[in-house]
């Protein structure tokens, strides 16, 4: 993400972009677990919830329908098509 010095004296660069991923990557994980942890198959609840925008597909086991809603449903299908593209080369 960032460039960190230990000297305090660098400028430390900052890239939102690369914050944004890394965030809906983390969020993504999350719910995969509290899904799992649940018995439901986070694949077809995530494809679900994704293709519908119906939160009722995300269970609420840890918060997890609140926390896959703080991001907008179009910037996790970006992430998740950029994903695929680039590991599929």
């Amino acid at each position: 993400m960032a460039n960190r010095r230990n000297d305090n004296t660098e400028t430390v660069s900052f890239n939102a972009e690369e914050f944004r991923q890394a965030n809906i990557r983390q969020i993504l994980h999350h719910v995969q677990e509290a899904l799992d942890e649940r018995g439901y198959n986070s694949i077809n609840q995530l494809a679900g919830y994704l293709i519908s925008n119906d939160p009722a597909y995300i269970s609420s086991n840890k918060n997890a329908r609140s926390i896959i809603q703080s991001v907008d449903r179009t910037e996790i299908i970006e992430e998740l098509v950029r994903f695929y593209l680039k590991e599929s080369k």
